[in-house]
């Protein structure tokens, strides 16, 4: 994908917005700062801005590519209805994370203790199979899948009541497509965050909730990286790890459903978003008028550069 050039109008106000922001102070002066978020609580419930909470979700694999042509239909038709359960005050993010693995500790999750018995050469081999199928079957990777959705509200409390009603429901969909779900509490989500910002295992996840008051310091000193680095627009560096990051944007008149699977099967370390909201059917309603009304001009517009250059009008209106 050709890297987007930026015209001077477009340079000057970036330099513009830059300069606003070192003067009002919002251009992060520190890793932590950089994290865009104001507190993490321990049910799980982020405060983000002040006025925006979210919850996540961690959901399993279901065997939709193994499924016969109608359980794929009926499973499809599910997951749109899981989809449309979400009005356009919800906002909500798919992620899927491919990370690396601590190693050792997934060697000792796959370790069987011996026993005073006749089966401790089974074990050993059953043991040694288990090892041998970490280190050739994902490439040292973990696959995960989470779901975060947020609300708006006046105060955590209010955002409470709201964020386990949507949870509940939520949880309920899952069921019906039959796939496995947990919602995470403070300590998981503060995890999986540590682990986004240390891909190479730099440094190991230590924290405890009393020692934000014994200390003085936040969750974000407990996750955050060295420091972060964006010199550009696609690629930055977080501690000792460089990545790039990349906006796609795909028009096309139909989509394979193997095309996010063929992402997630890439054998590298990197995390795909999607960020939906839901719009209101009448705001909905004025974009697509507005659309059409560009058309219109658009048709029009063709039709009289037709006539000017001796083409019959009606040529450009059945091409358009």
């Amino acid at each position: 994908m050709p890297e987007a050039k930026l015209t001077k109008q477009e340079k000057k106000r970036l330099a513009a917005a830059v300069k606003k922001a070192k003067r009002d102070g919002k251009i992060p002066k520190s890793a932590q700062e950089t994290i865009p978020y104001r507190e993490m609580h321990r049910d799980g419930i982020c405060d983000v801005d002040g006025h925006y909470f979210t919850k996540q979700v961690e959901f399993f694999d279901i065997n939709y590519q193994l499924a016969q042509n109608e359980d794929k239909n009926i499973i499809f038709e599910n997951w749109c209805d899981f989809l449309n359960y979400f009005d356009s005050s919800i906002r909500f993010q798919l992620s899927f994370l491919n990370q690396r693995a601590d190693m050792e500790r997934f060697r000792k999750s796959i370790d069987i203790p011996e026993q005073e018995d006749k089966f401790n050469q089974i074990r050993r081999e059953y043991v040694g199979m288990l090892r041998g199928q970490l280190s050739r079957g994902n490439n040292g990777l973990t696959k995960t899948k989470y779901i975060t959705f947020g609300v708006e509200a006046e105060n955590l409390k209010a955002a409470k009541t709201r964020l386990e009603r949507i949870e509940a429901d939520i949880m309920a969909n899952f069921k019906v497509l039959g796939v496995k779900a947990k919602t995470l509490d403070g300590y998981e989500r503060l995890s999986i965050l540590h682990q986004m910002f240390h891909p190479a295992g730099e440094r190991k996840f230590h924290f405890s909730w009393d020692a934000i008051w014994q200390t003085g310091l936040s969750s974000k000193d407990f996750i955050a990286p060295d420091s972060f680095t964006f010199q550009n627009g696609q690629y930055f560096k977080v501690g000792r790890t460089y990545g790039a990051a990349s906006f796609i944007q795909i028009l096309a008149p139909e989509l394979t459903d193997r095309m996010l699977a063929d992402f997630l099967d890439l054998e590298n370390g990197m995390v795909v978003t999607l960020h939906i909201q839901s719009i209101d059917q009448s705001a909905a309603i004025k974009t697509i008028k507005r659309k059409l009304t560009d058309i219109d001009k658009m048709k029009i517009e063709e039709q009289k550069k037709a006539v000017r250059a001796g083409y019959d009008m009606d040529i450009s209106a059945t091409r358009s």
